[in-house]
């Protein structure tokens, strides 16, 4: 395959061209972060699938002890 000099400069400018298209679309659309276990298991209790006591202990296996019940938790 015999492409001359200008096929090899019009090959390698499409590439970077293509190259720098996809890192901008990767620049303005990035990917959404991962969500950490204790917002999950925020998610969880609100969604009504853990109660309070469950969420508690597992909150304190996770990042230590949660403050005693609020007024607003049953």
């Amino acid at each position: 395959m015999d492409l001359g000099v200008g096929g090899w400069l019009v090959l390698a400018s499409s590439l970077a061209v293509l190259g720098m298209a996809v890192w901008a679309v990767t620049r303005l659309f990035p990917a959404a972060p991962e969500p950490d276990a204790v917002t999950l298991l925020d998610a969880r209790l609100a969604a009504g699938q853990i109660d309070v006591d469950a969420y508690r202990r597992l909150h304190a296996e996770l990042a230590g002890p949660v403050p005693a019940r609020s007024e607003g938790l049953r």
